[in-house]
């Protein structure tokens, strides 16, 4: 019973953190600079499932996020020669570089992952309610 309590538990967490990672897309997707005011706009993160978890013990059930990587697709470009970070000569001149964060696919991504959080917490919820079963049935 613990056992199923425990991959269970061990997908919430991994779901938790990628949440996180699609709500900080979707925030910085209007980014236009680094940390240093480079202008290299924000690249979208993705979060990378792993098998077992992430206590470092083998062989364990469960799931966790094993890293949180950049997403290596371009970069898109806006026409807005009034930007202070739009490009000045050259061919995309007047274009600014945004970030490759695309609200629609942000979105599908987290109503996925948050529907497999529910079915986590449905696991959880039956396999409380078959535990509390047997021990009706013993006592």
């Amino acid at each position: 019973m613990y056992g199923a309590l425990d991959v269970s538990t061990s997908a919430l967490k991994a779901h938790r953190t990628n949440l996180n990672v699609i709500a900080g897309n979707i925030a910085m997707k209007e980014v236009t600079r680094d940390d240093a005011g480079r202008p290299i706009p924000y690249r979208r993160r993705v979060a990378l499932y792993a098998a077992g978890r992430s206590s470092g013990l083998k062989n364990t059930a469960g799931v966790h996020v094993a890293n949180v990587v950049e997403d290596p697709a371009p970069f898109g470009f806006r026409y807005d020669p009034t930007h202070r970070d739009a490009i000045k000569t050259g061919d995309r001149t007047g274009y600014v570089r945004v970030s490759n964060v695309d609200y629609q696919t942000e979105m599908v991504n987290a109503m996925v992952t948050a529907r497999a959080y529910e079915a986590n917490i449905a696991v959880m919820e039956t396999t409380k309610s078959m535990a509390r079963s047997t021990l009706r049935l013993i006592a």
